[in-house]
């Protein structure tokens, strides 16, 4: 789908809610019906060269907000999409955010989603949307282990009582099409086995009996789940369409507002 440099203004009418799943690959939106209307690159055409070719514009980089006003024009587009699938209108977008996110980059994301939908705007943290999405019940006081594997950041959190309890993260400077370079594979599996270790002993058990959930568009790579399982000796597994685990997360979290404002990220 071609992008334009400027979307045009969105109506102002409202009767829907939006899930929006800023990647640092691929930006994707459901509305509150369930019904997919956006899965396009994170890129926007911010000038042409010489030549008369578009230069392309990655907005976000390390799942965060590189540039405010290419990120703009990207809601924008995907907010149009929303328009054209037909949920022309909108009354709250709930977007994702890294737990590794700065109070400036939540702000970022929320200055930009909020211009561009002219509603309100509820931030949730990744992987605790992606728990939501892969049914997962995140408000239990058993603690559980998810790691979120995406194309600019990897993510492992411990979630217990509605929060992330533990949480480290590696950002990627390089991805390829068959998944996680063999050096980042290693980080990302030490880094796992350590947030394990540093759990307090009784968590550390009951992490280990509820095992490991792995989502993101990394978890679709088989060399990462058999390293896991070998280091870290707990169930690990990863659900149908792990790309997509974060979007349906904060759709499901459209249709539950109370628990989208108990687990709604705040500035750190």
């Amino acid at each position: 789908m071609a992008e334009l440099e400027s979307a045009p203004t969105l109506q102002r009418t409202r009767h829907g809610r939006v899930a929006l799943d800023l990647g640092t690959a691929h930006t994707r939106a459901l509305t509150s019906s369930g019904v997919a209307v956006a899965d396009r690159p994170s890129a926007v055409v911010a000038s042409r060269s010489i030549a008369g070719v578009a230069d392309p514009v990655r907005p976000i980089r390390h799942g965060m907000v590189a540039d405010p006003g290419a990120c703009l024009r990207l809601v924008r587009l995907v907010l149009r999409d929303v328009q054209t699938a037909g949920d022309g209108s909108m009354e709250q977008v709930v977007v994702g955010v890294p737990v590794a996110a700065s109070p400036s980059d939540r702000r970022a994301v929320r200055t930009a989603v909020s211009e561009a939908a002219g509603c309100g705007v509820t931030l949730v943290e990744e992987p605790l949307a992606a728990a939501v999405g892969v049914g997962l019940d995140v408000t239990d006081s058993r603690p559980f282990l998810l790691l979120d594997v995406g194309a600019g950041i990897v993510e492992v959190v411990a979630i217990r009582d509605g929060v992330i309890s533990e949480a480290m993260a590696i950002q990627l400077g390089a991805t390829t099409n068959a998944g996680l370079l063999p050096y980042v594979l290693d980080a990302v599996v030490d880094m796992t086995a350590v947030l394990l270790r540093r759990l307090p002993p009784q968590v550390r058990t009951a992490v280990r009996g509820n095992g490991l959930t792995v989502t993101g568009g990394g978890a679709l790579q088989a060399r990462l789940l058999h390293r896991l399982d070998a280091a870290l000796r707990i169930p690990v597994s990863t659900p149908p369409e792990p790309q997509n685990a974060t979007v349906r997360g904060l759709m499901r979290l459209c249709l539950m507002p109370a628990l989208a404002s108990r687990i709604a990220a705040r500035g750190r």
